[in-house]
């Protein structure tokens, strides 16, 4: 019985080994310079490039400059998706918050737009709850309203180039308007093209 027992474990061991020696090579993907094979869709080498040129392009500009060097407060708006493609389009935000955050030269509010914290209109609800100390909760009127809005959309365009080719754009489109006077501050583009066999999907 014991032999029966050690052959099966024996059998089940050399299965599993030989199913995973065919199985297909996972190779790491180094995210700083990766050399791997552009795909007609977008991946987060397309956004990385579209948010670092964006956030240059508005930082070497004097938009974001202040009379008194203080922080400017800004919102961000609505960032629309109007590609064939379903993409978060926080995974492109994400990246820009980050850098303007770290120019010093910007504060972000989420108490409102699309980076929305519900956490800043939860914690003013605790007023008059008896289980928390009343020192400790945020009053009426702390809040900080933004001065600029960041808004924008990503647009996609198909050619079909004959040949069963096809060239694929994409358009990152950002604009920074000015929320006291609506007036637009900075508008920036960044456009990637992509051309490959026209039965690849660009969604």
């Amino acid at each position: 019985m014991r032999k029966i027992k050690l052959a099966l474990i024996i059998s089940t061991t050399a299965s599993l080994l030989f199913l995973s020696g065919c199985a297909d090579k996972v190779q790491r993907i180094d995210m700083n310079n990766d050399k791997g094979d552009q795909v007609i869709g977008l991946d987060y080498r397309d956004f990385n490039q579209a948010a670092g040129e964006a956030t240059q392009s508005l930082l070497k500009s004097s938009a974001l400059n202040t009379k008194d060097g203080n922080r400017v407060i800004l919102v961000i708006s609505d960032i629309r998706n109007d590609t064939m493609q379903h993409i978060d389009t926080d995974q492109l935000i994400k990246k820009i918050r980050i850098e303007l955050l770290n120019s010093g030269k910007v504060f972000v509010t989420t108490a409102l737009g699309s980076s929305t914290d519900s956490m800043n209109k939860e914690a003013r609800k605790l007023k008059d709850n008896a289980d928390f100390n009343q020192k400790t909760v945020q009053k009426e009127g702390t809040l900080m309203a933004p001065d600029m809005s960041l808004s924008g959309k990503i647009l996609q365009r198909n050619i079909n180039m004959g040949n069963a080719k096809q060239q694929v754009e994409y358009y990152f489109m950002l604009s920074l308007t000015d929320i006291k006077t609506g007036l637009a501050l900075w508008e920036g583009e960044t456009v990637i093209g992509k051309r490959g066999s026209g039965k690849s999907v660009a969604w």
